[in-house]
């Protein structure tokens, strides 16, 4: 899976953070959504699926990711 956030639509809900904590965190400056580092698969599908219906921004997106177990260098988060 990959996740990823758009920290300009996000309004800082924290919604998101109650859904699956070990994937998303709030910024202490800003309280923008923050991807936690190291985040791929430590939430279930479930939890990150919960999180998107919660966000009342729209600001999370989940999908399944073609390029499973490689490497990213585009802002996003892979399971």
């Amino acid at each position: 899976m990959q996740v990823s956030v758009d920290k300009d639509r996000c309004c800082g809900a924290g919604q998101c953070v109650m859904a699956a904590p070990d994937v998303f965190d709030q910024s202490e400056e800003d309280g923008l959504v923050v991807l936690r580092p190291g985040a791929a698969g430590r939430a279930s599908r479930a939890d990150l699926e919960l999180a998107v219906g919660l966000c009342p921004a729209g600001a999370i997106t989940v999908r399944e990711d073609p390029r499973a177990g490689s490497g990213h260098t585009d802002g996003t988060v892979g399971a």
